[in-house]
C-alpha cells in the first residue's frame, strides 16, 4: 500500500522555520519531521511513498537525492563522468517527489498525484507535519474490516496549559498536559479506496467538501486514537518535540 503524504504548505504559523525550508524540513533531533513520519510507516511495511511537493519542494527533492550519496560509499570517475555507489546504508524507501503547485490545495495535490497511485488499490494519506504512534498495521485491518470508502483517525489533542481539578479552594489533581475529555479531531493518518476521487470536484481543501461528502454518504469512518499524537504548528510545538526527543520520550519513535 503507497503512502501519499502532503507536504507542500507554506506553514506561515512556524514562520520563524519556514522562511528558509519548507515545513515538513523543520527539524526534531537534527531530523526532518517528514524523515520521523517515513520511518513511523516503514516500521509498520509500508516505504513506497509519494509526496505532494509545493513550497520550496526543490528543498526536499535535494535532500532525498543527497540522503542517497550520504548513505553510501563512492567512487567517482572524472573521466567517464559516473559515480558508483558500494556498501550502501540507506533507508529502504522508494519515493516518488511530485510538484503539485506553490499555491494548491490538499486535495488539489491528492489529484496531482493520482498517477502514480496504484490502480483499483487502497492507499495510506497524510500530514506532513505531525507525529504519533498510530499502530499503522492495525489502522490498516480496521479500514478493511469496515468497507468504506474512507478511514480517519480520531484523536484527543493535547491541552495547552496545565488542568486544575478543585474541591473548593484545594488543588486535588494537577495534569500538565491533559487530554481533552471530550471531542475528536482529524488527526490524518488516513486509508482510503480511488473511489474517494469522485468526491473531489477540483482544487480544494480535503479537510472540507470532500470529508463532509464522504460523511454525508456514510462513506467515512474514524479508528479512535488515544495514544500519543502532536503536530507542529508553531515554534511552541517544535520545540516541545525536540525536548520529548531529547529527553528520550519521543513516543512516535516505534522503530528501532
Amino acid at each position: 500500500m503507497k503512502v501519499v503524504i502532503l507536504a507542500g504548505g507554506v506553514g506561515s504559523r512556524l514562520s520563524e522555520e519556514t522562511d528558509v525550508r519548507p515545513k515538513p524540513m523543520v527539524e526534531i533531533g537534527h531530523r526532518p519531521i517528514l524523515w520521523h513520519i517515513m520511518k513511523h510507516y516503514a516500521h509498520y511495511g509500508f516505504t513506497d511513498f509519494v509526496l505532494c511537493l509545493g513550497y520550496k519542494g526543490e528543498y526536499i527533492k535535494r535532500y532525498f537525492s543527497e540522503a542517497l550519496a550520504d548513505a553510501s560509499d563512492l567512487t567517482v570517475d572524472f573521466a567517464s563522468g559516473t559515480i558508483q555507489h558500494h556498501r550502501r546504508r540507506a533507508e529502504p524507501w522508494r519515493v516518488t517527489l511530485v510538484d503539485t503547485g506553490q499555491h494548491s490545495e490538499t486535495a488539489g495535490r491528492l489529484l496531482k498525484v493520482r498517477d502514480h497511485l496504484t490502480p483499483g488499490e487502497p492507499f495510506m494519506l497524510t500530514y506532513g507535519d505531525g507525529v504519533a504512534d498510530v499502530d499503522l498495521g492495525a489502522l490498516a485491518k480496521f479500514h478493511e474490516s469496515h468497507g468504506k470508502h474512507a478511514t480517519v483517525t480520531a484523536v484527543h489533542p493535547s491541552a495547552r496549559f496545565g488542568q486544575l481539578a478543585l474541591d473548593g479552594d484545594l488543588v486535588v489533581r494537577f495534569d500538565e498536559k491533559p487530554q481533552m475529555s471530550a471531542g475528536w479531531i482529524n488527526g490524518g493518518y488516513f486509508v482510503l479506496e480511488p473511489a474517494i476521487f469522485d468526491y473531489i470536484p477540483g482544487d480544494v481543501d480535503w479537510a472540507k467538501e470532500p470529508l463532509e461528502s464522504l460523511a454525508a454518504d456514510g462513506q467515512l469512518v474514524a479508528n479512535r486514537h488515544e495514544s500519543f499524537w502532536q503536530c507542529m504548528d508553531t515554534l511552541r510545538d517544535k520545540i516541545y518535540l525536540n525536548h520529548l526527543w531529547e529527553q528520550g520520550n519521543a513516543r512516535w519513535k516505534v522503530w528501532e
